[in-house]
């Protein structure tokens, strides 16, 4: 997750008809691995059984040759997968290729390696800019979407925060693009999960208005647990927050921060310390029982994806053994709860 500006450290194209596919040599590789990747069994996604998921770039810590190998040793089934505009998954790792799903030949290598291995992408991860180049953003989405539909991905993690445009002046600006991508997945299984993070997503006020200006069912959150409480909100509204949001939320980032006791339930300045008391879940003052109680009761099918902003405090070697506890926790509480 980007964090813009605290202490450095914090940082669906409509689905194409088949007509539309047939129209070209392209279109044509296109639907048939769409085709192929409909035979391709879901993972389950009842209370019981959410995929349990990590951001990426928490896999290299394992030391083990590939991202597959890696994701097995950390205990997850799935992962969020950073991508750029080039179409390329920096983060995904292997020694003899690069994950480009630029060309259809690329989706469906990466298709090949996640059925090989019994593992799959919960979502994708992008870092918009979209009051910088819009036009551009949307292109680069309707890529994405094509590629998803082929992998089954059904979530898009994006940003809506401003970059260009002031803060007070962002909401028009914000409901029109959000308008804008929603009809590049009109008629798809695709649906974008915007991340409360930074100075403006983090705001209930704006997360609500901002979902009744678009409108659609393809827009949801992507709740991170942490950012919340990053941004200034006492522990103690925390929960009332994942409440109101749970039913849009698509897809979690499950991480954690321990403030002082005279800091826990006081408004503080947004992004206070957070590099000092970021931390692992299981150490942090998120009680993830009851996120994960509010999640059942909402109805949520997504993932809980471990994203730990805190493993560079510790020394590499314990890093994978940090984000391992992470996981069973987890896999205990979604059992349990």
């Amino acid at each position: 997750m980007e964090i813009e500006g605290i202490n450095q450290m914090m940082k669906s194209s409509c689905e194409f008809t088949r007509r539309n596919f047939v129209q070209s040599a392209a279109g044509l590789a296109i639907s048939s691995a769409v085709l192929a990747g409909s035979k391709r069994k879901s993972p389950s996604t009842s209370s019981k059984n959410w995929v349990l998921a990590c951001r990426d770039n928490l896999l290299k810590w394992t030391k083990k040759p590939d991202c597959w190998s890696a994701m097995k040793e950390l205990g997850v089934t799935g992962v969020e997968v950073d991508i750029n505009p080039a179409m390329i998954c920096p983060a995904l790792y292997h020694p003899d290729k690069t994950y480009n799903l630029s060309p259809a030949s690329g989706v469906q290598a990466l298709k090949d390696d996640l059925d090989e291995n019994g593992l799959v992408v919960t979502s994708f991860l992008m870092h918009n800019r979209l009051d910088e180049r819009l036009e551009e953003e949307l292109v680069w989405t309707g890529k994405l979407v094509k590629a998803a539909q082929m992998l089954g991905v059904k979530v898009i993690r994006i940003d809506v925060v401003p970059r260009r445009i002031k803060r007070e002046n962002f909401l028009p600006f914000a409901v029109k693009a959000c308008k804008q991508l929603c009809h590049i997945v009109e008629g798809t299984s695709v649906r974008y999960a915007i991340e409360n993070h930074g100075n403006t997503t983090n705001d209930p006020v704006f997360l609500e208005k901002l979902f009744d200006g678009v409108r659609s069912s393809h827009l949801g959150l992507t709740l991170d647990t942490a950012n919340f409480y990053w941004y200034g909100h006492p522990l103690d509204d925390l929960y009332a927050i994942f409440e109101r949001f749970a039913p849009r939320a698509f897809h979690t980032h499950c991480k954690s921060i321990r403030y002082p006791g005279d800091k826990k339930n006081i408004r503080r300045k947004m992004g206070w310390e957070y590099g000092k008391y970021c931390c692992p879940i299981y150490e942090g003052d998120i009680d993830f029982q009851k996120v994960i109680a509010i999640l059942r009761r909402a109805g949520y099918h997504g993932d809980l994806c471990i994203e730990d902003e805190s493993l560079g405090k510790f020394p590499e070697n314990e890093r994978a053994e940090i984000v391992k506890k992470e996981a069973a926790l987890l896999r205990k509480l979604r059992q349990s709860v």
